[in-house]
C-alpha cells in the first residue's frame, strides 16, 4: 500500500481506502462484510469511511463494531452529517445545533472518543457558511474531531469556507469528497477540481467503479445473481442496461490489455494518477474484489492510453 497527504494537512491514507456506503449492515451479510474489513487492514488500508445516514446509523454501528479489533491509532476514520435522521426538523443540515448533536450520536456508534476526519455531507443552503466553520472549528478544539472536510459542496461554497476559516484563523477544511470517475467527470468542468487543488484540499473520491460499471461486469447486458445490479438494496444508482456508458466502457479493454490490468484496475490507477486525490474510495462486497482493486497500485498509465481513455470518456460529456 501507498499512502498520501490527506491536501495540506499532515495526516497521510492509503491510496486505496474501504467505504461502507451501500454494504455493511445492508446490501451484505454482516460475515462477508467482516471478511472485507479485515482484509482492507491487511493489505494496508487505513482509511475508512462511513456517514450517518448509511441506514440510518447501521453503517456506523458497525464500523463500531469491527474497527475495535485494529489498533484505534492505526486507523483514520471518517464519518459525515447532513441527511435527516429524523422526522426532527433539526434533526438535518449543517446548522450549529445539528453538527453538535450528530457529531455525539456518531460518536456513540462509532464507540469511539474522536472522530478523524467529519465531513459536511452536502452543503446547506439555509446555514451560513460562517456557521459551518465555526462549528467545525470547536469540534477541532474539543478534540471530538481531528480534522474536517465537505462532500459534494459547489466550489464557490469551498473558497468561502476556505476564506471565512482564514479570516477567523479557525481549522479549514482539508478534504473533499465527491464523486470522480472515468465515466464522472463533471469537477474537472465544474470548478471543484480546481477550487480543491488552489486551497490545498484533498480529494477523496466515491464511486470510483461508477457502482461497478467500470468493471466490465455488465458487458452482457444482464445483472447477473450476486452482482451489485441485481441487489435491489444497491443498484439504484447502476446506469440502466443497455445504455451509452457500457458501450464505451468496453472500448476500454484494449487499453487495459496493454497496460496489462484489468477494467476495475484501469480505472483506478487512472485517479491514481491526479494529484489532487488522495485516495480512492471503494465499495467492495467480496475480499476478491480489495485484491483486485489495491493491485491498481502498480499500474502506471502512459500518456498515449490517458489521451485513449479522455477521447472515449471526454470530461465535457460525463457529469
Amino acid at each position: 500500500m501507498n499512502y498520501r497527504r490527506l491536501g495540506n494537512a499532515g495526516v497521510k491514507v492509503s491510496e486505496v481506502s474501504l467505504g461502507n456506503w451501500l454494504t455493511h449492515s445492508l446490501g451484505i451479510d454482516d460475515e462477508n462484510a467482516r471478511a472485507c474489513t479485515r482484509k482492507a487492514f491487511d493489505l494496508g488500508i487505513n482509511f475508512f469511511d462511513t456517514a450517518d445516514i448509511y441506514n440510518r446509523g447501521g453503517a456506523e454501528e458497525f464500523w463500531g463494531r469491527e474497527l475495535k479489533a485494529f489498533k484505534r491509532s492505526d486507523i483514520v476514520l471518517a464519518t459525515k452529517v447532513f441527511w435527516p435522521m429524523s422526522d426532527n426538523v433539526n434533526d438535518r443540515g449543517l446548522s450549529r445545533k445539528h453538527i453538535m448533536e450528530a457529531v455525539e450520536n456518531s460518536l456513540r456508534r462509532l464507540q469511539t472518543s474522536y472522530i478523524d476526519l467529519y465531513q459536511a455531507h452536502r452543503y446547506d443552503s439555509e446555514v451560513p457558511v460562517y456557521e459551518v466553520v465555526r462549528a467545525m472549528d470547536d469540534l477541532v478544539r474539543q478534540g471530538k474531531v481531528l480534522y474536517w472536510g465537505v462532500s459534494e459542496w459547489p466550489a464557490l461554497e469551498i473558497k468561502n469556507a476556505c476564506a471565512i476559516a482564514r479570516e477567523l484563523r479557525a481549522d479549514p477544511p482539508v478534504s473533499n469528497q465527491p464523486e470522480y470517475s472515468i465515466a464522472a467527470r463533471r469537477i474537472e468542468t465544474n470548478g471543484v477540481l480546481s477550487a480543491c487543488v488552489q486551497d490545498g484540499l484533498g480529494m477523496v473520491v466515491w464511486s470510483p467503479l461508477k457502482q461497478g460499471v467500470l468493471t466490465g461486469k455488465y458487458a452482457s447486458g444482464v445483472a447477473a445473481a450476486g452482482t451489485r445490479a441485481a441487489n435491489p438494496k444497491m443498484n439504484q444508482f447502476v446506469p440502466p442496461m443497455g445504455s451509452e456508458i457500457y458501450k464505451r466502457v468496453e472500448m476500454l479493454r484494449p487499453i487495459a490489455a496493454e497496460a496489462g490490468c484489468s477494467l476495475a484496475q484501469l480505472a483506478i490507477a487512472w485517479l491514481l494518477q491526479r494529484s489532487a486525490v488522495s485516495s480512492v474510495i471503494v465499495g467492495a462486497t467480496r475480499t476478491e474484489q480489495l485484491v483486485e482493486n489495491c493491485g491498481a497500485l502498480n499500474v502506471k498509465l502512459n500518456d498515449h492510453q490517458l489521451r485513449q481513455i479522455d477521447e472515449i470518456f471526454p470530461a465535457a460529456n460525463w457529469q
